[in-house]
């Protein structure tokens, strides 16, 4: 069909990503004092975007190659066909 599940999914990743991103960098630093002081969503904004990151990566690479074309062995009809 040509629809690759990659692109959304990764899209979508790094959208979310870059907002948790975001709010970890620019929101209010008090709120990380009940996790030891570790900014978590600027951590995991990170790794969503990462992993967004690879999944559109690998899907315009799976675009850009053109699909194999099956060769029949011996004659005529189409690439497949029981003879």
């Amino acid at each position: 069909m040509g629809l690759d599940i990659r692109l959304p999914i990764g899209l979508l990743f790094t959208v979310i990503g870059l907002l948790l991103m975001g709010f970890g960098a620019f929101g209010d630093k008090t709120i990380y004092q009940r996790s030891l002081g570790l900014n978590v969503n600027l951590t995991w904004g990170a790794v969503l975007l990462v992993f967004g990151a690879i999944m559109v990566i690998l899907a315009r690479r799976a675009s850009a190659v053109p699909p194999k074309v099956e060769s029949s062995a011996g004659g005529s009809g189409p690439p497949g066909e029981w003879k």
